[in-house]
């Protein structure tokens, strides 16, 4: 017992000293404090950033959800899309546009979201404004602020959870021309898109937390407006059964889904209603939940089970269910 406080310091030192190389070797890969009382909360949001009525009803249902349930989000997961629309200010969309304070800091605020914002790019983030993914990556560079986007690409391990987050904008489901200028939009670019797919394999390899949720905008299945994406289940549906990836985080179809497939091991939770106009459904595959609405999902995360809920813009919750480690899944 005499020799158990300077051996729980060497340990820690060489923690830290671990943890700090890898973090010079890899910029990619963060770490997140472990979960206090023995689980983490996270609340994620897609394609929200329109700035109108819609995104400010549900952020409104999101404060409300903190005041009621008495839980307090460890961070904010934003799914992507979360700029709509040419910004209008006279310098253009940059890391000091009046929108950031409007639509981001005080939409979701620190005194009831002191967490950070982790972010992954949406399709409207290339679009609308010309070179808008690399503000949005400038901006998480500024002090002070809880926007987090390291690169286009990163892990995050927090507490049982491995978070993979990918640019889901390949130019394959991206880069197609525009129909009015003629010219291809902007995406990842096919080198940007072979290196992520390189890292990705590579971080799958490795030791990973008790669950692993990859995180991306645009969905590989989905039964809403835009339906299945072909490009993503080619390159990543066989990498998350062979390396048994739990969940598949996202947003683009503008509601709230949950998808399961029989043989699969992978849990497909589309969460798009936070803010832009909603749409109806494209095809009627049978799956555990789907809702044309506006919302947002909580998850919970314990060394045991994850857990999604699903929440409308009122707050009224719509869909739960837990998935073990073993991938088996439990609706209710």
């Amino acid at each position: 017992m005499k020799n158990s406080a300077p051996l729980s310091r060497r340990r820690a030192l060489k923690t830290l000293f671990c943890s700090s190389a890898a973090l010079a070797l890899n910029v990619r890969t963060q770490a997140a404090a472990a979960p206090a009382g023995g689980e983490l909360n996270f609340l994620c949001i897609g394609d929200f950033g329109t700035g109108g009525a819609d995104q400010k009803q549900v952020a409104a249902a999101m404060q409300a959800f903190v005041s009621k349930s008495g839980i307090k989000p460890d961070a904010l997961w934003m799914l992507g899309d979360n700029f709509y629309s040419k910004d209008k200010s006279p310098e253009g969309f940059t890391t000091n546009s009046p929108r950031w304070k409007n639509e981001i800091e005080d939409m979701y605020p620190a005194a009831v979201f002191p967490g950070p914002m982790h972010a992954v790019l949406g399709n409207h983030d290339y679009h609308d404004n010309a070179g808008g993914q690399d503000v949005q990556l400038a901006y998480a560079k500024k002090p002070g602020v809880r926007w987090h986007l390291p690169s286009k690409w990163y892990r995050l391990d927090a507490g049982p959870v491995t978070f993979l987050c990918l640019d889901s904008n390949l130019p394959a489901v991206s880069g197609a021309k525009d129909k009015k200028s003629g010219k291809p939009r902007a995406s990842l670019s096919s080198a940007e898109e072979a290196e992520q797919l390189a890292w990705f394999k590579a971080e799958l390899a490795k030791p990973r937390g008790a669950f692993t949720i990859v995180v991306a905008h645009h969905p590989l299945y989905s039964n809403g407006d835009h339906g299945d994406t072909k490009a993503l289940i080619e390159q990543l549906d066989g990498l998350f059964q062979q390396h048994q990836v739990h969940a598949y985080i996202c947003g683009h179809d503008h509601d709230l889904q949950h998808l399961e497939f029989e043989g699969r091991f992978t849990s497909h939770i589309l969460s798009g209603g936070g803010g832009a106009k909603t749409r109806p459904p494209e095809t009627d595959r049978k799956t555990p939940f789907f809702k044309q609405t506006h919302g947002f999902t909580h998850l919970a995360a314990s060394v045991s089970e994850l857990r999604f809920t699903h929440y409308d813009a009122d707050g009224a919750q719509l869909h739960t269910f837990t998935k073990k480690p073993d991938g088996s899944v439990k609706i209710g």
